[in-house]
């Protein structure tokens, strides 16, 4: 299939733009368009706790290209699972992915109607591949694995690359994140990955603490966690060195990069 494709039960939603939205603070934070006022006070509120937030959120797509490189070229891994894929920018995991290996099949999973709407104008596919959106919520890990899209992308016998790219933030611990994502992890055969990003209160305290408080004002969740927090996702797992590491840390890390200064642990982890 050269081209893009959204679930054949797809049916546009009624975008609220008066209430921030992760996906697109983040977008805002890289430099986006597609994001409306209540989402750029948010940001500008959590720039003003944590001036460097949007080199955190280059970090992050750094860190995605990184990872989805070494799955294919070391893990043999030709089909993905991003889970939370926000707001299509530059460097994307279809383009990362088929850029190496062009038969690669991704599919996009977020919870956001508008991170379709511009999936379905932005992102196709090379010849070769396949990608596909639905829209799912990680906390319902069993509709993304039995929705028909996912049978129709992913093969179900072969390694699959889950990617959860600062989505994990979102969830409070009450509502136990690390139980939906071994749901998925459990699905997933042998030689499959996990590659995950997490922010976290370790390296700036009172800053990431500010940055919480404007975002629960904005009534949008986020919750920082520690190192032993992060790695306990991948609890079971063969962990990739170096291991959960500062998110610049992963990977060929260029001279005089502070790897402290992106408030996000990164890891990348193998299922036995």
């Amino acid at each position: 299939m050269t081209e893009s494709e959204l679930s054949d039960d797809w049916e546009p939603v009624e975008i609220d733009t008066t209430v921030a939205h992760s996906a697109r603070v983040y977008d805002y934070w890289l430099g986006g368009k597609d994001n409306f006022p209540a989402d750029r006070e948010l940001a500008e509120q959590i720039i003003a706790a944590v001036p460097n937030m949007r080199a955190m959120a280059r970090a992050n797509r750094d860190f995605l290209a990184k990872a989805v490189s070494h799955l294919v070229t070391e893990g043999g891994i030709r089909q993905f699972l991003d889970v939370g894929t926000g707001i299509p920018t530059a460097g994307n995991t279809f383009e990362v992915a088929q850029a190496l290996a062009p038969e690669s099949r991704v599919l996009y999973v977020d919870n956001d109607p508008i991170v379709l709407a511009h999936a379905r104008a932005m992102i196709s596919s090379h010849p070769a591949g396949r990608t596909s959106f639905i829209l799912g919520d990680l906390r319902k890990p069993a509709d993304i694995l039995g929705h028909p899209a996912f049978g129709k992308i992913i093969d179900r016998d072969q390694p699959v690359g889950l990617l959860l790219i600062a989505v994990l933030m979102l969830f409070k611990d009450a509502e136990d994140p690390w139980a939906m994502v071994r749901a998925l992890i459990d699905a997933l055969p042998s030689g499959s990955y996990v590659a995950l990003t997490h922010p976290s209160g370790d390296f700036a305290p009172e800053e990431v603490a500010i940055a919480v408080r404007a975002a629960e004002h904005a009534h949008v969740t986020l919750t920082p966690r520690s190192r032993a927090e992060v790695a306990r996702f991948l609890d079971g797992l063969e962990l990739v060195e170096p291991g959960v590491v500062p998110v610049l840390g992963w990977g060929e890390v260029p001279d005089g990069v502070d790897v402290d200064s992106a408030y996000y642990y990164g890891a990348v982890a193998r299922k036995p």
